[in-house]
């Protein structure tokens, strides 16, 4: 590959620092660079069939696709998602080429952030807000992580449910209103709703149910520090935030959109730079 031509498609993605984590490890891999925000935000009827088709007839080499249409990326790649992806009913990464496919990089990056932050720690008992797209990749990453338990909970009701019934295993939905007594006895915290991003501030948990737990992960990014974290931290759980999810995020989509390997601890040395004021 001579350049890699990219973009994003979702909603409140103009502080988003993938272009300058794709740039920086093409830099390092010796290639050109085009990458074009595609800010859904107040696109009343945004057809994303529509979309991704003239981009696939750009020549783009890809799209990477984040919230609210990670779900509808997976409907668009139908049989094309990867069999290991299928079953997570929401892809972030499309790659067009002489045929289409889906990959989610939400899900394998997790999966390297934890194995990076935490080492061979078993999630154990997890209290997880939130069941939408990037739920999605967290459950199976952490019942693949081993976790013992996952309570889901959701303020759209059907979608903890949903989740639960695809996942499996340790994976169960929850009322909001049951949240409190599982957070409570829950060894791990996960905030994976939009609550602590710039254009929706404030938690998806009470500051005072946090503190018997010993860990917690924000999926927000931009701040990293949320309120969430902050609290967290206040009362002694080991972190693990959402730019951790977003370098190994990056690192996948890059080997997703050129098959370029990375030296991962190198470039996780290198993106560590873009890490956005708390």
């Amino acid at each position: 590959m001579d350049k890699l031509v990219a973009g994003l498609i979702g909603s409140h993605i103009q502080k988003t620092r993938l272009p300058l984590a794709l740039e920086l490890l093409c830099e390092e891999a010796g290639i050109g660079f085009e990458f074009e925000l595609i800010d859904t935000d107040g696109a009343a009827g945004f057809d994303f069939d529509a979309k991704v088709d003239d981009l696939r007839l750009r020549d783009w080499s890809g799209v990477t696709v984040t919230h609210p249409h990670k779900t509808e990326a997976a409907r668009y790649a139908g049989k094309s998602l990867l069999p290991e992806i299928a079953r997570l009913g929401a892809s972030n990464t499309l790659i067009f080429g002489t045929t289409l496919s889906a990959h989610n990089t939400d899900y394998t990056g997790f999966m390297s952030a934890w194995r990076t932050v935490m080492g061979d720690v078993s999630p154990g008992k997890v209290a997880m807000a939130g069941a939408g797209g990037v739920a999605r990749a967290l459950a199976f990453a952490l019942v693949e992580l081993g976790a013992s338990d996952l309570s889901v909970w959701d303020v759209e009701p059907g979608k903890a449910e949903q989740l639960a019934s695809e996942c499996g295993g340790p994976c169960r939905a929850i009322l909001p209103a049951q949240a409190k007594d599982v957070v409570v006895a829950a060894d791990g915290l996960i905030n994976a709703t939009a609550l602590g991003m710039e254009h929706a501030p404030g938690m998806a948990f009470n500051a005072n149910h946090i503190g018997p737990q010993n860990w917690a992960f924000d999926a927000v990014y931009t701040p990293t520090n949320t309120a969430f974290l902050k609290a967290c931290r206040a009362a002694g759980l080991k972190c693990l935030t959402g730019f951790d999810l977003f370098c190994h995020m990056a690192i996948g989509s890059f080997e997703a959109y050129t098959g370029i390997p990375v030296d991962k601890p190198s470039a996780l040395e290198k993106l560590a730079n873009l890490r956005p004021e708390d």
